[in-house]
């Protein structure tokens, strides 16, 4: 059996060059522009929220330390007391007891304290970062449109677009 495109015509399976370059081309503009424009920005946003949380870290680290070094001191004074006698040991063991209470409640409160805020300041500094890419996305998006279909799409599909993509759904094909 003898092929239909066998000596006649262009073959369907090879693509066209000029197609694959303008493409490879479109591709290599839009790398070289994530990774000179929004690649830059990621990261100096994840750097700067990184040293914020470690520094809250670090801070929760601290007062750990301290409220152990305070316990360390109460527990030497309460070793004191023992030796003097049943009574005041029996009243300087309920006193540790209520200090080292008071102690972890307060450690524990500052350090979640600390990590609340950081979450907060983690999520508002994500929304921040989202509104400020989302003008710069959706004129690239509709520049990458405009140069695939070769003029501008309707505002009504942007539109929808982008709403779309706000509510975390994928937005249906567009028309042709």
């Amino acid at each position: 059996m003898t092929s239909i495109y066998l000596g006649q015509g262009p073959n369907p399976v090879e693509p066209d060059l000029v197609e694959l370059a303008l493409g490879l081309v479109a591709f290599l503009v839009l790398l070289a522009i994530f990774t000179k424009v929004v690649a830059p920005r990621f990261e100096r946003l994840y750097g700067e929220r990184t040293a914020r949380i470690e520094g809250g870290i670090a801070d929760a680290e601290a007062a750990r330390a301290k409220a152990a070094q305070a316990l360390a001191e109460y527990r030497a004074q309460v070793s004191a007391a023992r030796a003097e006698a049943s009574a005041i040991r029996d009243t300087a063991r309920a006193e540790a007891e209520a200090a080292q209470a008071r102690v972890n409640a307060e450690a524990q409160d500052r350090v979640q304290r600390l990590i609340d805020r950081g979450e907060t300041d983690l999520a508002a500094q994500r929304e921040r970062v989202l509104a400020d890419l989302r003008p710069e996305l959706g004129r690239l998006a509709l520049d990458l449109a405009t140069r695939v279909i070769g003029e501008p799409p309707a505002q009504h599909i942007v539109d929808r677009v982008l709403t779309d993509s706000d509510a975390g759904r994928t937005p249906p094909p567009l028309p042709r």
